[in-house]
């Protein structure tokens, strides 16, 4: 139908989540008019600036040949080992990294049906490959991944949107740009039978009859930032969209909806120090810096702070960010030198980085502008604290420290083979972990317990998936996953 007059799905937010509900809200037949506040050159919301991967379950490359990766040849199967990710595997990853605090239905929900939202995503046109560049290593010859993480959309996380949009298009969905959303409109039933949108020609009021929010976490606002997780994170940079401000947090508690998850913790990760407050559309996510298992971080002291090797990236990167952001000057370096720089991801190779490299420590703590005896002392300490082993980035090879604190558990070996090079970061933040509550089917609950009526919620503004940490790849799956359901039982309950 046309962009006027009432629709069966209004969807608020434009990325990953928002564009799956609005695809499986089609698929029961709803007309779906997709809200996007950001302008079409700037759409996606975070999803564009991820890397695009996936984690879900599956059972090996031979498995994923069958319906996920069914453009892998046989001689490309034959060159890589990508273990099996079991739903036991993933459900003991999730709650051990979030402290046993991730709502076991929504995690049920999110493991289970991960593997055939893949395959439903491939099905609506989404193309999947191999995640070779940022999630495995060369061993003995064998393309190895590790980490549990091992597919990634074509193009990262711009190729992702585009995918969805095309299908989006294909599949008659209205796309409205410029269009933020105010308030939710109720009739005197508690019913939410439509929205109010602030656009180019002022205040509008869009009739439907259930709306999905799904427009992210309150990341971007400062004001936010500051009330939920302390002072100074009003200056943490932004590592997505500048328009997730929490606006469908924001009206659907002003309705009484319930806050839920965890408000207080954030993913934050280490982002390059000299990167614009916002994401940039061309660099994207190249400004993270997450190859810090294979060497050491130091802040503005030249001092450790954290354990670089306590389990793999996926499993620590995100909230090492708000670590760097309790350092002085919420910042810190990375350092490397001859025997693992080459082996860093390409993010590290990009032209818009802040970097240095030396002969001698203490020349590139002048470079970088930290501590020149801190840091000599900590590499010197740290080198005499490696033990013997046998090195294999690839697995939790236990060759680590002994004797100083921070321990290095996995992949220490001596900072000593010059030139060596550092990389300066900060913290940036991905997106909120607090949100709202929702029931299994997506459906929004208030205050009391009960379900608002005509009001559902997918993607980063759900609360109770992440708590203190996050998996790597978990994100966009979650978004997926719970957009798909949230769009069927809007659809169904707009078509009811």
């Amino acid at each position: 139908m046309s962009d006027t007059g009432q629709y069966d799905v209004i969807v608020v937010g434009a990325g990953n989540a928002a564009l799956c509900a609005a695809l499986s809200a089609r698929e029961q037949g709803a007309s779906v008019l997709v809200l996007e506040k950001a302008s079409e050159e700037e759409r996606g919301g975070n999803s564009t600036f991820t890397a695009g991967g996936f984690r879900f379950v599956h059972h090996g490359v031979e498995d994923l040949k069958k319906d996920v990766l069914i453009d892998l040849s046989e001689a490309e199967a034959g060159q890589m080992y990508i273990p099996p990710f079991t739903s036991e595997i993933y459900m003991d990853d999730l709650m051990r990294v979030t402290e046993n605090l991730s709502e076991p239905e929504l995690a049920d929900l999110l493991i289970n049906r991960s593997r055939e939202t893949v395959v439903w995503m491939r099905e609506k046109g989404v193309r999947w490959i191999p995640m070779f560049s940022r999630q495995s290593y060369m061993v003995n010859g064998v393309q190895t991944f590790f980490g549990g993480m091992a597919v990634e959309a074509v193009g990262g996380g711009w190729g992702l949107v585009d995918f969805l949009f095309r299908s989006a298009e294909r599949n008659g969905v209205v796309v409205r740009y410029n269009t933020g959303l105010r308030r939710l409109i109720q009739n005197r039933k508690g019913d939410v039978t439509g929205v109010t949108v602030f656009g180019a020609d002022g205040y509008e009021d869009i009739s439907a009859k259930s709306v999905v929010l799904a427009c992210g976490g309150f990341e971007a606002d400062p004001a936010m930032r500051v009330q939920y997780y302390g002072p100074g994170w009003e200056m943490a940079k932004v590592r997505g969209t500048r328009h997730n401000t929490g606006d469908g947090i924001k009206a659907a508690l002003d309705i009484g909806a319930a806050a839920f998850g965890g408000w207080s913790t954030c993913h934050a990760v280490q982002w390059d120090l000299s990167a614009p407050p916002f994401g940039d559309r061309v660099v994207l996510d190249n400004y993270q810096k997450h190859s810090y298992p294979i060497g050491i971080i130091v802040n503005a002291n030249g001092e450790r702070f954290v354990d670089e090797g306590e389990s793999f990236r996926n499993h620590t990167y995100a909230k090492y960010g708000r670590e760097v952001m309790k350092q002085p000057g919420r910042m810190a370096v990375q350092i490397f030198d001859q025997k693992t720089i080459k082996m860093t991801r390409d993010e590290y190779r990009i032209r818009q980085v802040t970097k240095g490299e030396a002969n001698t420590l203490e020349e590139l703590a002048a470079q970088l502008e930290i501590s020149p005896e801190g840091l000599v002392r900590t590499v010197r300490e740290f080198n005499a604290a490696c033990q013997p082993g046998d090195y294999n980035p690839a697995i939790l090879d236990g060759k680590g420290t002994k004797g100083i604190t921070p321990p290095k558990s996995n992949w220490a070996l001596p900072i000593d083979e010059p030139p060596y090079t550092g990389f300066a970061v900060t913290c940036g933040i991905t997106f909120s972990f607090g949100g709202l509550k929702i029931t299994t089917g997506g459906e929004v609950e208030d205050t009391t317990g009960r379900i608002i009526p005509g009001l559902f919620a997918a993607g980063e503004l759900v609360g109770g998936v992440f708590y203190q940490n996050y998996l790597g790849g978990a994100g966009l799956m979650s978004g997926s996953v719970f957009g798909r359901i949230a769009g069927r039982t809007s659809g169904k309950y707009a078509k009811g």
